[in-house]
């Protein structure tokens, strides 16, 4: 069975990092797709067998003399066609926030004289879009792990029958990550931060790993949330739950989180359990 993702939304809200994640998700990814090709290449996807069975694809407001219609065509393609919409948006704020960032142009604006103007003209030009999609997401208050974890739990793998445990080490000073479903303290260990030769160091350097390993209750608390994972994580299945974001915490993120984060994954994967590892503050 083919599935076909159509990944769309605002300039700025996140399409090119959502097909990312996609494509470390096994998926066959295709940007900026003229809308008028849609049906054509969706064709040659279907006539071969064994081959992109999980295609996403990104079609957006770049591909102007068309995107009006594209809501009606996608109604027609589903009529006969497995074709989920994707839709991100983001506040207007953070998207002239982003722009600002990076210092791209908005496909509206290319003269850069009206952003916010641009904006709001392509929030309703792909207002019908937004209507029939299938999953809507608000990428305002996410980071890429949140992103990750909203989107394995709506694409999740055909045989999958674990659920997928997002890791994510934080510093408790930049605030908790957003989207997080459960969220452990780790201040309560040794902090490498205080040693001298330690402060410039992450917790993916040996020496810091084996500062924090030191001490008995790193070994004590990780085997403790071994088995409360253990536990919990065939009820949230059970649950129909697909993905779990588990945020681990430190002051600054940098140290003692990623090391039990990165230990934490390590014992997971080891047992059998699908888990991936990220470090908010390292990024």
């Amino acid at each position: 069975m083919k599935e076909f993702v159509l990944i769309t939304g605002l300039s700025g809200a996140g399409k090119s990092q959502a097909a990312g994640i996609l494509e470390d998700m096994g998926f066959f990814c295709v940007d900026n797709l003229p809308p008028e090709l849609l049906d054509g290449f969706m064709e040659l996807v279907m006539a071969a067998e064994g081959k992109y069975d999980r295609v996403a694809l990104v079609s957006d407001i770049r591909g102007r003399r068309d995107i009006g219609g594209l809501a009606e065509h996608i109604r027609q393609l589903r009529q006969t066609r497995p074709l989920q919409v994707l839709f991100l948006e983001a506040s207007e704020q953070v998207i002239v926030n982003r722009y600002k960032e990076t210092r791209h142009r908005h496909p509206l604006d290319p003269r850069g004289g009206d952003l916010s103007g641009a904006i709001r003209k392509e929030m309703a030009a792909l207002a019908p879009l937004r209507e029939l999609a299938d999953h809507v997401v608000d990428t305002s208050g996410l980071n890429w792990a949140s992103l990750k974890m909203k989107l394995s739990s709506f694409f999740p793998a055909e045989d999958t029958d674990s659920v997928f445990l997002h890791v994510c080490s934080f510093g408790f000073k930049n605030g908790i990550p957003a989207g997080a479903d459960l969220v452990m303290d780790v201040r309560f260990l040794p902090n490498p931060f205080y040693v001298e030769e330690l402060k410039n160091q992450t917790g993916l350097d040996a020496p810091v790993r084996d500062y924090v390993c030191a001490s008995p209750a790193t070994g004590e608390f990780l085997e403790k949330l071994m088995d409360m994972l253990t536990f919990l994580l065939p009820k949230y299945r059970a649950e129909g739950k697909t993905g779990l974001l588990l945020a681990i915490g430190c002051t600054g993120g940098r140290h003692r989180s990623v090391v039990v984060a990165e230990l934490l994954t390590e014992q997971l994967r080891a047992l059998g359990c699908p888990a991936d590892c990220v470090h908010r503050e390292l990024r």
